[in-house]
């Protein structure tokens, strides 16, 4: 079955129902050993491509993933990028905010992590949070000190998605392609992994309280989820909803987009000039003669 990465992408100027987007697809792959063959090729591929992006250096590229609990973001990271030499990639986690960060405008802490020209940058959530958590946690927004007159919830949450936007949009015309993932999974898929998590000793460590206590405002975030993707999916920093019930429909779904990303991008390694051409040939005669 072939990947259309289009069905998955948020049209720009489109108000998203999250019902609508379904959290499972049929299976790319009819078994697990042709699973790991396409998402090899991928991988190969992104490899190859992103050598070229190093050398080239005129791109960056940011890649900014979004879930709820469970959904499969540090599987996919790892899974998909495992074959990217990490010299040319760097990978983010942005947690709850400290002191210093809450003193700052809300895109300060991210935007120290953006990825320089001829890099991969990953976000293991984001600036997102910024209307995701805090919009559903309005203590946090309470805890950044804005100016009276600047917190109005009323209208806050359309100038941070505004902020987004002009944010990103400078982005990419500076030569930073962003693109954005929101791992969609169903409630009672997450229901399930959590319960594994409860009964693997290994992976025990994954689960804290506080799962439990965000699952009960899934409503709420889906609404909040439902309206930043309507905000702030672009055509030049689109978001794509990924059916994350099924981690290997995922994890390809999320290659296919980065390998096409970058493939738009038409980069390749640098041709030296003429002179240096004519310095490789008398090495090259030189190195042949010392056998």
């Amino acid at each position: 079955m072939k990947i259309v990465t289009e069905d998955f992408r948020v049209p720009a100027n489109n108000k998203v129902r999250i019902a609508d987007w379904p959290t499972r697809v049929e299976p790319f792959c009819e078994s697990k050993e042709d699973y790991e063959e396409v998402l090899g090729k991928h991988r190969e591929r992104l490899s190859d491509l992103q050598s070229k992006l190093y050398a080239d250096n005129h791109y960056a590229l940011l890649l900014i993933f979004q879930a709820m609990d469970a959904a499969g973001k540090d599987g996919a990271i790892k899974h998909v990028m495992s074959g990217v030499n990490p010299q040319g990639c760097q990978v983010f986690s942005f947690k709850h905010p400290s002191a210093e960060e809450l003193d700052h405008d809300f895109l300060w802490r991210t935007t120290r992590s953006l990825p320089e020209r001829g890099r991969i940058g990953i976000f293991n959530r984001s600036y997102y949070e910024e209307v995701l958590v805090v919009r559903v946690h309005r203590e946090i927004l309470r805890a950044q000190h804005l100016p009276k007159e600047l917190s109005d919830e009323k209208k806050i949450w359309k100038e941070r998605y505004r902020s987004i936007v002009d944010m990103e949009r400078h982005l990419h015309i500076n030569g930073t392609r962003i693109v954005k993932f929101f791992l969609h999974i169903s409630k009672e898929e997450q229901r399930e992994r959590f319960l594994k998590r409860l009964e693997a000793p290994e992976k025990n460590w994954k689960f804290s309280r506080t799962d439990v206590d965000e699952r009960n405002l899934w409503d709420d975030y889906m609404k909040a989820y439902e309206k930043c993707l309507s905000a702030t999916s672009t055509t030049e920093s689109p978001w794509y909803i990924v059916p994350a019930d099924d981690k290997r429909n995922a994890r390809l779904i999320i290659s296919k987009t980065i390998v096409e990303t970058l493939e738009s991008l038409k980069v390749d390694y640098p041709k030296p000039p003429e002179e240096l051409r004519k310095q490789m040939k008398e090495i090259r005669a030189l190195l042949e003669a010392e056998a």
